[in-house]
């Protein structure tokens, strides 16, 4: 059996990201469906705090040790500086970045 069978979604990337507190991906997702990232991620948080708000207003903040999932269709919010690891589908979570790139060429 192949490896990225076991999820339906493909090959899953690993990331590494340290992020200042104020940072918000409502400004970076624009143009996506529905202005919200549409990958699912799984993660750990090391340090800081963050906000994840979905299509519907309801928000989850995690804190350094919790383990994390967010579904399709959020934007994130840092409230404190943050190290996470996160995991993602590998192609679609590289379009999303490819897109905040652009977004921050102005």
């Amino acid at each position: 059996m192949r490896p990225d069978w076991a999820s339906g979604l493909g090959k899953m990337s690993g990331e590494y990201f340290s992020l200042a507190a104020g940072v918000d991906t409502t400004p970076l997702f624009h143009g996506l469906e529905g202005n919200q990232c549409q990958v699912p991620h799984w993660g750990f948080v090391l340090k800081g705090q963050v906000t994840t708000t979905d299509a519907d207003g309801a928000h989850e903040t995690v804190s350094a040790n919790d383990l994390f999932y967010w579904p399709p269709g959020h934007n994130v919010k840092v409230d404190a500086d943050a190290e996470i690891i996160m995991f993602s589908p590998q192609h679609a979570h590289s379009n999303v970045i490819d897109h905040m790139i652009e977004m921050t060429k102005g």
